[in-house]
């Protein structure tokens, strides 16, 4: 498997990609890609200069999966947005190599930090389906991951909780956030006390 970029003049990986990310969102979030040409528009935007895209590829060439970035914060924040991998071949290491090769490229472009919303529309998390606003940070410090929730694989990239939107898509249905600083702080940042 390996890494490259996705450019504009890759039709067949293109097509690839608009296909998994139509099926890749079809069970979880069916509204996200819809179809094809839907998809395809996302892809168009991941060209733009203030944007990266990333595929991983078999060795001859078929898209295992897609992940692009958007620079915020005049380049400083990258969000994550969005990953993909093949069912297939989920569970494999791709996901974890597109982060990591996202996360260098930001890091090259003077990226400091990375964040990502990660939905939670089905119950697969303690934050799903409750009155977040009864004790907001008291939740999301005791989040449970109920149901393989995708906030867990972040996790284990080395992504922190951030933070919470409730409700964000309908009543009981959060966005969590998710970050990562990119590179070792400079020696005037303080260590929290703990």
């Amino acid at each position: 498997m390996r890494i490259v970029d996705l450019t504009p003049h890759q039709k067949l990986a293109i097509e690839e990609v608009a296909g998994l990310l139509v099926s890749g969102f079809a069970e979880e979030h069916p509204e996200a890609w819809p179809d094809k040409e839907s998809a395809r528009a996302e892809i168009r935007d991941s060209f733009g200069s203030d944007r990266l895209s990333l595929i991983a590829i078999d060795d001859i060439g078929h898209v295992l999966g897609w992940i692009g970035a958007i620079a915020q914060y005049d380049g400083r924040v990258w969000e994550l947005h969005p990953m993909v991998v093949a069912r297939e071949f989920q569970r494999k290491g791709i996901g974890r190599a597109l982060v990591e090769a996202l996360e260098a490229r930001a890091r090259d472009r003077g990226g400091l930090t990375t964040w990502l919303g990660t939905d939670d529309e089905n119950g697969q998390t303690s934050l799903s389906d409750v009155d977040l606003y009864d004790d907001l940070l008291g939740r999301l410090g005791t989040i449970r991951n109920l149901n393989n929730h995708p906030f867990g694989f972040y996790q284990r990239l080395g992504y922190t909780l951030a933070g919470v939107l409730p409700d964000a898509n309908g009543i009981g249905k959060p966005d969590i956030f998710m970050a990562k600083r990119l590179s070792e702080p400079p020696g005037r940042i303080r260590p929290s006390a703990s």
